[in-house]
């Protein structure tokens, strides 16, 4: 028997969104917004609500996540939906989502230089896994080392993954566009997907910061 599933709802009604001037947003993009409040996610997640970017399109929204492995934050990320009407180019439609994915990693794997094409491949499982159907995907793996120097020459190296990408999502609906983000950060943290017949459970926000500050 799987696990019941209970959304995550920030107390926003939808994600942080930007519209241009004093117009309001077109109904197919406050219920594409509204959708990303829907995804199943997992308990070490935590979701919130971002400022919208400006100027990348006439309407934006933004959410942002942190993956929790106990009071360890192992991954943080964003997620920007971009709407449209006349479409941009490369997008193939009026909608775009734009991901960033960073988390710290072992320098041995980091060094992997098959690293980038697994790193990708999760993003593209992912989405396929939750039947996130997307066309003109793209982006970059990036590898970053950080070295401390003078008075924090004692500090240990670090040495971290960053995925940028950009995918046109084919349906209204977000949900499992969000779900997929948040898979791929929690790969990137080294937590294993969940078994097929356990479902995920959400983790809200004002219950997990109350269980950090016990």
């Amino acid at each position: 028997m799987s696990t019941p599933v209970v959304p995550f709802r920030p107390s926003s009604t939808y994600a942080s969104a930007m519209t241009l001037g004093e117009r309001p947003p077109p109904a197919v993009f406050t219920r594409a917004a509204e959708s990303m409040r829907l995804a199943e996610v997992r308990p070490e997640i935590e979701l919130e609500d971002l400022p919208a970017p400006q100027r990348l399109a006439p309407y934006a929204a933004a959410i942002g996540a942190s993956v929790y492995r106990d009071d360890d934050e192992l991954a943080v990320g964003r997620l920007i939906l971009l709407y449209d009407p006349e479409g941009q180019r490369g997008w193939e439609g009026p909608f775009r989502l734009v991901a960033y994915v960073r988390a710290d990693m072992e320098p041995e794997i980091t060094s992997d230089p098959l690293l980038g094409p697994v790193a990708w491949s999760w993003l593209t499982e992912a989405l396929d896994a939750h039947q996130a159907d997307y066309s003109a995907a793209g982006g970059t793996v990036t590898r970053a080392v950080s070295e401390g120097f003078g008075n924090k020459a004692e500090d240990p190296v670090t040495t971290e993954l960053e995925l940028r990408a950009s995918w046109s999502p084919a349906q209204e609906d977000l949900s499992g566009h969000v779900a997929a983000w948040c898979d791929l950060m929690c790969l990137a943290a080294g937590m294993p997907p969940l078994p097929p017949d356990v479902s995920a459970l959400p983790r809200r926000r004002d219950d997990s910061e109350s269980d950090r500050t016990k």
